[in-house]
């Protein structure tokens, strides 16, 4: 019978294999964007899946703007996971914003991870000029963003979506995007937003003490490459990799490539 920690993030607990990898949806996706790489590492590993509470399959009744106002609360939850099921020296492999929650949830307590990997990730999104720092965004950007989510949800989701994904000689993938976004509850997701795109966790990086890889694509909207650059020097023990896929969903975009990369980077 699944804990009800478990059931509340729609816990999978599948493979083979003494090492734990975590996997952690970004904005707009749920569990089911790993489907590729789980395929890939089943036979291998223990993979734990799950959905962030406010996506996917999650208890909606769970989710609360105030309960989820900082990337922290999802971190916890994070921790809550690992403690349900008694994890420890896991391999995180967080995308997107899931990026950052793994780092937050090794800050707390490092001895549940063995190894970040960090895809299409970002400590802050907003430029920020006297920190010589691109982020990829000014305030209007991100202003104008929440404006059209606002007016017309469904329509932001379908023009955001082939921005984010590129790769349009797939139509299919930007398709696919669209719908996982159109899924996510409009105010949830507004909310959730916000909490992702405000965000700066950039005092954090020099403190994580956790071997981390920073996976960067090409032509990410959201993460331009200074972004891995400079994740790369703050953190202690991080490796940069430059992967040869377009946007920013390049588990969903080149799924083989990335599922290459992790099993060469994933420490054993």
């Amino acid at each position: 019978m699944m804990s009800r920690v478990l059931d509340r993030h729609h816990t999978q607990v599948i493979g083979q294999g003494e090492q734990t990898l975590v996997f952690a949806h970004g904005f707009g996706t749920d569990q089911t964007a790993w489907r590729n790489q789980v395929a890939a590492f089943e036979p291998f590993y223990r993979i734990v899946l799950f959905d962030h509470i406010g996506a996917g399959r999650s208890d909606m009744n769970a989710y609360s703007p105030r309960r989820y106002r900082s990337l922290y609360s999802y971190a916890e939850d994070v921790l809550e996971l690992c403690a349900e099921l008694r994890l420890t020296d896991v391999i995180f492999v967080g995308h997107s914003v899931s990026g950052m929650v793994g780092m937050l949830a090794a800050l707390l307590d490092p001895a549940r991870f063995r190894q970040l990997v960090l895809i299409s990730a970002s400590p802050r999104y907003l430029n920020d000029p006297a920190d010589n720092y691109i982020g990829g965004f000014e305030q209007f950007d991100l202003d104008a963003l929440y404006a059209a989510m606002s007016t017309n949800y469904y329509a932001w989701a379908s023009g955001f979506a082939p921005l984010a994904m590129r790769n349009p000689e797939r139509p299919e993938l930007a398709i696919e995007f669209a719908t996982s976004l159109s899924a996510i509850r409009p105010d949830v997701a507004q909310s959730v937003a916000r909490v992702i795109f405000q965000s700066d966790h950039r005092a954090e990086l020099p403190k994580l003490n956790v071997p981390t890889v920073i996976l960067q694509a090409n032509n990410d909207i959201a993460v331009p490459p200074q972004v891995g650059e400079y994740m790369a020097e703050k953190i202690p023990q991080a490796e940069l990799i430059h992967i040869d896929a377009e946007g920013h969903l390049p588990h969903l975009s080149a799924p083989a490539l990335v599922t290459r990369t992790l099993a060469e980077c994933f420490t054993v």
